[in-house]
């Protein structure tokens, strides 16, 4: 029996005692719904929440530590006694047999792998049985003790709602814990780096050719001074360029010139962009946009255009992002109050000037929102990169030059086989933490730019 059907047994029998509760609560009801604190529904879900929950916790910590209790017994067996005491061999051939024991047709390289896999098909059977049997004991149990409290004056709402809450409030903390993990994770191996490598190279320094070893005394080519211009030129100047303009023109025209049947098919049609793979706008820019870029460079006798250049990714970059403008400002839009804009054409305001001087500025705060939710979607874009601008760390304004930016060198840094400890690895942790100190920088100085607006329009 595997944890799913477990798990889907579990859900069935909550939603038996759902039943049972519900309908025992119900006979509470003799003189009207006064005489009974909560309904019948809070009755049902309290004893449903006590006959699922604690059964689905054991079920998650049991099968986190099952494996390993599975790996004693097999160790404590006679035919483990032959393997080998090198760790790192033990636990490959370990593994392999507990991979073998759940798919008898996979092929293995080392043959104590084969003699091992039916102890841990055993184990696996044993230790399972023996979580289901204490989970429906849990389910049982806590159904049990919700029953004997179900009773005329029972506070179940006021208990289920305090267990949504408690539920809602550890969503909360996986969200900030995971992100106070990934910043842990990106400070402690950028401190490692920036203990073989100067922090006032990397950050001022403007040759990048990283190495897998660094001499003392000497260059060490980790100035990423080109990376943070190329993440700039192609994610936040060309790319916005383009994004701002169309993404707040076509949010204006759907919103204050289109007629309904234009609005219902246009705004579902310019929202599609945002749901096309990246790698299909690569090939796009990479295909069409740049060679096309590149004749016409040649044609007004610029001749050294690049057939990967900043341009072409950041013109497919910025019509990938025009969605998050247009939907933003478009919505923003929406919200202003039709008071404003009625009182502003009463006053004899034409309807470009009441969209300049009382909708747009009004709606400011989330038009910003849309922008700063669209460079930092640009930033993080890896992909139209790699295919249309390339791999030059070159630090140049020129537009149809080859460019590259901090996540394409992430990705390269973190790919193949070179050891984690080198500084070439170590350098994609300290360029993702000041990648993030820039972007949440960025947020605050938006933040305050929304909040005086806002003070202006509330």
């Amino acid at each position: 029996m595997t944890s799913t059907a477990i798990i889907f047994l579990i859900a069935g029998l909550g939603l038996i005692t759902w039943v049972f509760a519900r309908a025992r609560a119900g006979k509470f009801i003799t003189a009207g719904p006064a005489s009974v604190h909560s309904l019948p529904s809070y009755h049902g879900w309290y004893a449903a929440m006590w006959a699922v929950v604690p059964a689905v916790i054991f079920l998650v910590v049991w099968n986190s530590i099952a494996p390993a209790l599975g790996s004693y017994a097999v160790l404590d067996s006679p035919l483990a006694a032959s393997l080998p005491t090198d760790p790192f061999t033990r636990a490959a051939i370990l593994s392999e047999a507990r991979d073998l024991s759940r798919d008898a047709n996979l092929k293995v390289f080392n043959d104590a792998a084969v003699q091992l896999a039916p102890l841990y098909g055993e184990a696996d059977r044993r230790y399972t049985m023996i979580g289901a049997l204490a989970a429906f004991l849990l389910c049982f149990a806590g159904g049990a003790f919700a029953f004997t409290r179900l009773r005329p004056d029972f506070r179940a709402r006021t208990k289920v709602e305090r267990m949504v809450m408690l539920g809602l409030l550890l969503a909360s903390l996986i969200a900030i814990l995971a992100t106070l993990g990934i910043v842990a994770s990106l400070i402690f191996e950028t401190i490692r780096f920036f203990n073989l490598v100067s922090p006032f190279e990397f950050l001022f320094g403007t040759n990048w050719n990283p190495s897998d070893k660094v001499v003392d005394g000497k260059a060490t080519g980790f100035g990423a001074v080109p990376l943070f211009w190329g993440t700039v030129f192609i994610g936040a100047i060309i790319a916005m360029a383009v994004a701002i303009p169309l993404g707040l023109m076509s949010a204006v025209y759907l919103t204050q010139y289109a007629s309904p049947g234009v609005r219902r098919w246009m705004k579902p049609i310019l929202e599609i962009l945002a749901g096309v793979p990246t790698v299909v706008y690569g090939y796009f820019a990479a295909l069409t946009v740049a060679p096309a870029l590149r004749s016409f460079a040649a044609g007004i006798g610029i001749s050294n255009a690049s057939s990967e250049s900043a341009l072409a990714a950041g013109l497919v970059m910025g019509v990938m992002i025009i969605p998050f403008v247009s939907s933003m400002a478009d919505d923003s839009i929406n919200a202003v109050p039709n008071s404003m804009r009625d009182g502003s054409l009463a006053m004899g305001a034409t309807k470009s000037e009441t969209i300049k001087q009382v909708l747009i500025p009004a709606a400011l705060p989330g038009v910003v929102g849309g922008v700063l939710l669209a460079v930092s979607r640009a930033i993080g874009e890896t992909m139209i990169v790699v295919m249309a601008a390339g791999l030059s760390a070159n630090l140049t304004a020129n537009p149809f030059a080859s460019v590259t930016t901090v996540t394409t060198q992430i990705v390269q840094l973190l790919t193949g086989d070179t050891d984690f400890n080198s500084p070439m690895t170590l350098a994609a942790f300290a360029l993702g933490l000041t990648l993030f100190i820039v972007t949440l920088l960025l947020n605050i100085v938006a933040l305050q730019i929304v909040k005086r607006y806002r003070e202006a329009y509330d």
